[in-house]
């Protein structure tokens, strides 16, 4: 008896590497969320597997008191619990599906392999598109409120001039920090996005030959793009196994205020520069 989310990848990838074995399912309502964020935000978690449990009358259907469940499912999970309300014994098995026809055919053994969740660079590939497709709505109704606000106050040229800006930094912060991830200094993700984003700052600094960039514009500039950078590398916060729920919620408590704070600064000083030009 397996168990899993009704996140709808999920479920489909284990059914078809199990295809043609006898086992059972147990699927648990986590309202289409997969495994380890249900498990991280507690609706693939010990009350939902006991309710499941009961609700599915598994003790009638089966013989035996054994489940099996993801290895990314075991922050939810107290298995003693289950145990005690159910009578049913809990193993995790692997943390990848394709992994499950091995540990069904071992014995039930998991290996070293099975334990170790790679994060390559073809896997954080995979995540940019989608990453970006989730920010092409917003991005482009900031863009396009940037370029009436600038063509209105200094010329459509500066209109252009900062939406590919903010275009860079979009890219910086949803493309370029997940790529150079292990490289980039620091473990907080919005801090890579922020390097990243000063890489993009200093770059398009260096492609415009800083023509038209006054001092209160520049400050602006390499204030705001970092930030709006971090923001998009602060998203791959919960696409990786490395960092737990209390991490998540440190991290996001530190890093959006100061991003806040960037934002109104640079403002401020676009402000300030405009009036005492």
């Amino acid at each position: 008896m397996l168990v899993t989310a009704n996140y709808q990848m999920s479920y489909d990838r284990v059914r078809s590497v199990l295809a043609g074995r006898n086992v059972w399912l147990l699927v648990l309502e986590t309202y289409g969320i997969n495994v380890w964020c249900a498990a991280g935000k507690g609706t693939f978690g010990t009350e939902e597997l006991v309710r499941r449990i009961g609700a599915t009358g598994l003790a009638r259907a089966v013989h035996h008191r054994r489940l099996i469940l993801p290895i990314l499912g075991a922050p939810g999970v107290a298995a003693h619990k289950v145990t005690k309300q159910t009578g049913f014994t809990i193993r995790y098995a692997t943390l990848r599906a394709g992994d499950l026809p091995e540990y069904l055919d071992n014995g039930l053994v998991t290996t070293p392999a099975m334990r170790e969740l790679t994060f390559t660079m073809r896997e954080r590939l995979a995540l940019i598109p989608v990453e970006l497709v989730q920010a092409l709505k917003p991005t482009a109704l900031v863009a396009a409120a940037l370029f009436l606000l600038a063509a209105v106050w200094v010329g459509p040229a500066q209109g252009l001039r900062a939406v590919y800006a903010y275009l860079g930094a979009v890219g910086a912060g949803a493309a370029l920090a997940p790529l150079l991830l292990p490289w980039l200094p620091g473990r907080s993700f919005a801090g890579k996005g922020l390097w990243t984003g000063l890489l993009w700052s200093t770059a398009f600094y260096l492609l415009t030959r800083g023509q038209g960039w006054s001092s209160s514009a520049t400050a602006a500039a390499f204030l705001a793009l970092p930030a709006v950078s971090a923001f998009y590398a602060l998203n791959f916060t919960g696409c990786t196994t490395y960092t737990s729920r209390s991490g998540v919620r440190k991290e996001m408590r530190i890093a959006i205020p100061a991003m806040g704070c960037a934002l109104l600064v640079s403002l401020l000083l676009v402000l300030a520069g405009q009036f005492l030009s």
